[in-house]
């Protein structure tokens, strides 16, 4: 007898199945005749025993597929690296990132979805919503953030440019190139900072990823470690509203004590809040003076006070004044 040549598809058998496998769960397992019929369109032939042996070697691979007892039968994907849940609660954190482009955010959704059944992937895709919200404009940031981590990885100084918008919603680059030591990045306010070393002001720095530009590792290698060595990063992020500038100053603030819960989602539960009387507490923080700090504590209206120091106080007397002035 003649043997029949097989298809150049037979050989790839075992890795289709694997896939077929990656699309199904509990309430949608595949039976082998239905695996048989997938594999046929791939011109791929199979006999129901070889099906079994498949399984068996992908149970013995690792893949965690059990068999449905039901009328039906069939096959399925009992657990996964990454549970429904837990994608649904990456694909919206992607989703709701300013720092990551509109683009790039349904592109990463998209691999996300693929590593969920095909029932899972059709969830995900109806509960993240990515339109119209606020997104950075600046395609290269994805790649900003590795390049960065390249250059701390490898101790060397980076180069980059950086801008700010104008009113007509045009870059404005600055003047000069930047120069610097990166040491970390940071997450604050839904926005990448990266921390750096500034050698020509002898400080440490911060400066919004999404607004770096033409970023590129030098051949010089970092300076500054004993500057961040002494470097309270976490006090840093909590201390800058907003990241932005300003005179850091020791600031002891009174709040009603309904405020409490918002004092602690913001600060977190090491916070010393010491009663005053039975309807305030208070807090001391060491902040940088700035707008952003004012936005922050005028949002709380006349729940909140600032007791000390008197320059803080009397700053804050003064912007209400030109606030009210404005009416």
């Amino acid at each position: 007898m003649k043997k029949v040549a097989k298809s150049s598809n037979q050989k790839l058998k075992l890795l289709y199945i694997c896939d077929m496998m990656k699309d199904t769960d509990e309430e949608n397992p595949i039976s082998v005749n239905e695996i048989i019929a997938k594999l046929s369109d791939l011109d791929i032939t199979a006999e129901r025993k070889s099906i079994y042996d498949d399984i068996e070697c992908l149970k013995r691979f690792g893949l965690d597929i059990e068999r449905d007892n039901s009328k039906n039968g069939g096959y399925f994907l009992a657990s996964r690296d990454f549970e429904t849940p837990e994608l649904k609660l990456l694909a919206d954190a992607v989703g709701s990132s300013k720092f990551i482009t509109q683009k790039k955010s349904l592109a990463l959704i998209k691999k996300i979805e693929s590593l969920a059944s095909k029932t899972g992937a059709q969830s995900l895709h109806r509960q993240v919503y990515v339109s119209n919200r606020i997104k950075t404009m600046n395609e290269s940031i994805y790649y900003n953030v590795d390049k960065i981590h390249f250059a701390i990885e490898n101790d060397s100084n980076i180069k980059f440019k950086y801008f700010e918008y104008t009113v007509d919603k045009k870059k404005k680059y600055k003047d000069k190139n930047y120069d610097v030591s990166p040491y970390a990045l940071i997450w604050e306010d839904e926005n990448y900072y990266l921390i750096a070393y500034d050698k020509t002001a002898d400080k440490i720095k911060h400066y919004r990823v999404d607004k770096m530009e033409s970023i590129t590792a030098t051949n010089q290698k970092r300076i500054g470690k004993e500057n961040f060595d002494r470097f309270d990063l976490a006090n840093y992020a909590n201390g800058i509203f907003g990241m932005y500038g300003g005179e850091k100053k020791d600031v002891k603030i009174q709040f009603e004590n309904s405020l409490s819960g918002v004092i602690i989602d913001r600060f977190g539960k090491d916070i010393m809040m010491i009663p005053q009387g039975d309807n305030h507490f208070t807090i001391n923080l060491k902040v940088a003076v700035s707008p952003q700090f004012f936005a922050w504590l005028f949002g709380f209206g006349n729940k909140a006070k600032v007791l000390s120091p008197q320059s803080v106080v009397d700053e804050i007397s003064t912007i209400l004044k030109q606030i009210s002035d404005n009416y």
